[in-house]
């Protein structure tokens, strides 16, 4: 059965922009699934981390992928990307963090569900309420209100 995933996506190193797009676009051909909403690009400063502004997107895709499978796409896609990890929040080709699929909780050693910091950010939280406003309430944009945040 196809369920809604939410799949945050953000650059700072190289292009950004064109790793954004270019995400999205491996996104769309990933098999059993559709992307259904992409958000608008934003611009945001890095969170608990260094290095150059991020460009920031969500999507929405319908999948019958496993959320363990679609983390190991996502992973894939990353590491296509040139996705190093250094240390934790370091700058980066291409992030892609899996938010929320369908109802489910999950707690496993390489993925919790619904994504356990994804309401401590405004580059989530925003274009998240952009194509699914029904999964973000006004108290949470409001607690991220005083992060910088920038559509472009």
């Amino acid at each position: 059965m196809a369920e809604i995933a939410y799949v945050a996506i953000g650059a700072n190193l190289g292009d950004p922009r064109q790793a954004v797009e270019h995400a999205i676009d491996a996104l769309g051909r990933l098999p059993q699934s559709r992307l259904v909403a992409r958000s608008s690009l934003y611009r945001t400063a890095p969170v608990d981390a260094g290095g150059p502004d991020f460009i920031n997107a969500v999507v929405a895709l319908e999948t019958e992928l496993a959320p363990l499978d679609l983390l190991a796409r996502l992973q894939a896609i990353e590491a296509a990307a040139g996705r190093e990890r250094p240390y934790r929040n370091a700058p980066r080709t291409l992030d892609l963090d899996l938010l929320i699929h369908g109802e489910r909780a999950l707690e496993t050693p390489t993925l919790t569900l619904p994504h356990p910091r994804m309401g401590q950010r405004a580059f989530v939280l925003v274009p998240l309420a952009e194509i699914a406003p029904n999964r973000v309430t006004a108290a949470q944009l409001a607690a991220v209100a005083g992060q910088a945040i920038q559509r472009l």
